[in-house]
């Protein structure tokens, strides 16, 4: 989803709202209206759904997981390795969100977990794959439409990119582990190479030949705006296939979707909630607050879901779960923006900006 900022350089960020167009802002609307066409689908034209399932290789969706690429690939063009080197310059808003990136957001959210799915492992385990999911992509359009530190926002979500690589697989893991869920490991581990490390790989390499051979405007103004547009398909794809494979599982038990919604809300308003008061306590300025909070309380959806359907399947409450994850977060994001806004009148960080 980061291709909506056409690219990582903090220059290039001056577009962002200009290239949020009327399509991406009503992104929520499209998830919904997909989400209903799929439960359609399920009631009405079941075969179309079972037929596109049915092209696998060992258990793997072929278009699912094209489809999951395309979501993936976009958000690794944003890694900035030249921006890691400024990490040294101003540590304490980035330490802060890698805390709550990786401590804070996994445990309140395996908390939830415990508390409210008791005895539903594969809702307990997209609750998990959610919150211990750091995001790299959309926070950089939350951070801009905020008038947040763009510095701070590239260089934090180029370190995301890294650390969801190597920390992602273990924290899941031991989460499920404590929560008594039964995963095979070494499947999440393959599971991540691929839907992590095959979009970054491309990504890096892609992005070298394209601005070597072409030259980085027509990177910027060509090529990044065409994938942007591949991953929201994808990205609407993907429901429209999730939803039309569950929809009389969800109709019958439509319970479990409100079910799994309380700790995924619970989860955004605990830690928002918590981000809030830790950047006011460390005394941040509101440019690095708010990068702070925003990064600090988004998920990466995007491998939320593609581990849930690689461990699970695609027609599983699982899969189900996480794209709950999403359907909230774009809503409460925007809503953290304008938050955020109305503090900075009530002076909440009253850090200086560096």
């Amino acid at each position: 989803m980061g291709d909506i900022v056409k690219t990582g350089k903090i220059e290039d960020l001056t577009e962002t709202k200009e290239g949020l167009g009327l399509f991406e802002k009503l992104l929520p609307i499209w998830i919904v209206i997909c989400m209903g066409s799929g439960i359609l689908l399920s009631l009405y034209a079941p075969s179309i759904a079972e037929t596109i399932d049915s092209w696998q290789v060992r258990g793997i969706s072929i278009p699912i997981g094209i489809c999951l690429f395309f979501m993936m690939y976009p958000a690794m063009l944003n890694l900035q390795a030249s921006e890691l080197r400024k990490l040294a310059k101003n540590p304490k808003p980035i330490i802060l969100t890698l805390i709550s990136n990786w401590i804070i957001a996994p445990f309140i959210g395996w908390g939830l977990a415990r508390l409210f799915l008791p005895g539903n492992e594969q809702l307990m385990f997209a609750i998990i794959l959610l919150a211990s999911s750091p995001c790299t992509a959309m926070v950089l359009v939350w951070g801009y439409l905020a008038d947040g530190n763009q510095e701070q926002n590239v260089i934090t979500t180029s370190l995301n990119t890294v650390t969801i690589l190597i920390g992602y697989a273990p924290m899941v893991a031991l989460l499920s582990g404590i929560a008594n869920i039964s995963i095979d490991v070494i499947s999440l581990i393959i599971t991540v190479a691929i839907f992590i490390g095959i979009p970054l790989v491309l990504g890096i390499l892609s992005k070298k030949l394209i601005i070597s051979a072409k030259g980085e405007e027509w990177f910027k103004n060509k090529y990044i705006p065409i994938v942007g547009k591949i991953s929201i398909f994808s990205l609407l794809t993907t429901l429209v296939v999730l939803f039309s494979l569950n929809g009389n599982v969800m109709i019958t038990n439509f319970n479990l979707l409100l079910l799994v919604s309380v700790p995924i809300l619970l989860g955004f308003i605990i830690v928002v909630g918590y981000n809030l008061l830790i950047t006011r306590f460390t005394k941040l300025a509101y440019k690095e607050g708010v990068i702070t909070v925003i990064i600090g309380s988004s998920s990466h959806f995007e491998i939320a879901i593609a581990t849930a359907i690689a461990m699970y399947g695609v027609g599983s409450i699982a899969a189900l779960g996480t794209t709950m994850g999403l359907f909230w977060e774009i809503p409460i994001m925007v809503g953290l923006v304008y938050l955020a806004k109305y503090l900075k009148k009530k002076n909440w960080w009253k850090g200086t900006t560096k």
